[in-house]
């Protein structure tokens, strides 16, 4: 602990005099509560318990020997970064509108390790699912619901810009981060994830992070290009990674186990809204997704593991499926939703995958014939992902 907050029984507090946007964000409030506890009913600790919050206009560094209370929606305005060092916990007040965004412009220098991970997670005694928001990086990669060039579009919670023309825009890193009871949502169509990837660029570093028991999603990518590698999701109530908008980065070494609540593994979206009157030029969500590992609860109880739909194409290859009524679910018409042409195309294929308990391997249900051998080659020949290696220390199971 640095020597200029110890000081005894003082109160200090500083309020940045920075401008608020337009959406009366409070400034961001810097408490030193040395001797107090941080309201969770705990013992004291003699921890520097810090709440933070608003709208920042310059860079913020934390400390991993203070603790931290996120109290409202912590964004990143164009130009600061966000300086997070190993070790450190934030935890968050109840409510959709706590959560930290990186805006367009803004970065993330987050890099935890095995042995300590960087921890966002609920602030309650007895916390759940959906207690607070989520982290949401946005950047100026291209989406596909809008015309394209350097238009955006706006997030879901926040209503922040994302998207653009440069596929190597950089938001920083993430590296050991793990976010835990997450996905508040604001109103039945706005909802936070675990981790919210909004035209997020290949520049920005993505490797093992971890969703644990989150409300909506875990992962979701809206378009962008970032690759993420060593992603695990455990207990997500919705769809533990889902992409939609256009994505086209790479997925690499993939766990996903579920809880009693939960949707799909991996619920995919070639597009959002109409396409048509969208990306110009007109294209798809198409990832390389490798390495992967989705735990279900058994075929007699479990939906589909993978939900394709929406003309989303990609390529899947080292794929183990457990537990599951269905494998692959492929939903599309001839229209503005050819996922089935992308099977036909060799735009969406399955390579080397291993069903276990799984009834029905490929549900066809779009417009196009074809068969699963066209679909699926290597089946029995995967071996997925060494989780139990990867994930081991930082992650909670």
């Amino acid at each position: 602990m640095k020597t200029n907050y110890l000081i005894a029984s003082v109160l200090i507090v500083v309020s940045f005099l920075t401008s608020c946007e337009a959406d009366d964000t409070a400034d961001i409030i810097f408490n030193d509560n040395s001797t107090t506890n941080n309201g969770s009913n705990e013992e004291e600790t003699g921890n520097l318990v810090v709440n933070i919050g608003g709208t920042m206009t310059s860079d913020l560094t934390l400390e991993s020997d203070t603790d931290y209370l996120l109290t409202e929606g912590l964004i990143m305005t164009t130009g600061t970064t966000l300086t997070i060092p190993a070790g450190t916990v934030i935890k968050a007040n109840s409510g959709a509108d706590v959560y930290v965004a990186i805006s367009q412009g803004a970065g993330i220098n987050a890099v935890g390790t095995a042995g300590s991970p960087i921890v966002f997670t609920s602030n309650s005694n007895t916390p759940n699912a959906g207690d607070w928001g989520g982290l949401i990086i946005l950047g100026k990669a291209p989406i596909n619901s809008v015309a394209g060039g350097e238009a955006t579009s706006t997030s879901e919670i926040g209503g922040l810009p994302y998207g653009g023309s440069d596929e190597s825009d950089n938001s920083g890193i993430i590296k050991y981060v793990r976010i835990e009871y997450s996905g508040g949502s604001a109103d039945t169509s706005s909802e936070n994830n675990g981790f919210s990837f909004y035209g997020v660029g290949n520049g920005t570093t993505v490797e093992y992070i971890q969703a644990f028991e989150g409300k909506d999603d875990g992962i979701e990518f809206f378009g962008g290009t970032v690759n993420a590698s060593f992603i695990s999701v455990i207990g997500a109530q919705d769809d533990s990674v889902d992409w939609t908008e256009g994505y086209r980065g790479t997925l690499n070494n993939v766990y996903i186990e579920h809880g009693v609540s939960h949707d799909k593994g991996i619920e995919a979206d070639g597009f959002n809204t109409d396409i048509g009157n969208n990306s110009n030029p007109l294209f798809f969500s198409k990832p390389t997704v490798s390495n992967v590992l989705i735990i279900g609860r058994g075929s007699a109880t479990e939906n589909e593991a993978i939900r394709l739909r929406a003309g989303t194409q990609g390529i899947f290859s080292n794929i183990v499926i457990q537990g599951f009524e269905e494998g692959f679910d492929i939903d599309g018409d001839g229209g503005n939703s050819p996922t089935g042409q992308g099977v036909a195309n060799g735009d969406l294929q399955v390579n080397d995958v291993t069903f276990i308990d799984v009834i029905v391997t490929m549900k066809n249900d779009t417009s196009v014939p074809f068969t699963e051998t066209e679909f699926i080659t290597g089946e029995g020949n995967a071996s997925s992902t060494d989780y139990f290696t990867w994930g081991a220390v930082w992650t909670r199971n």
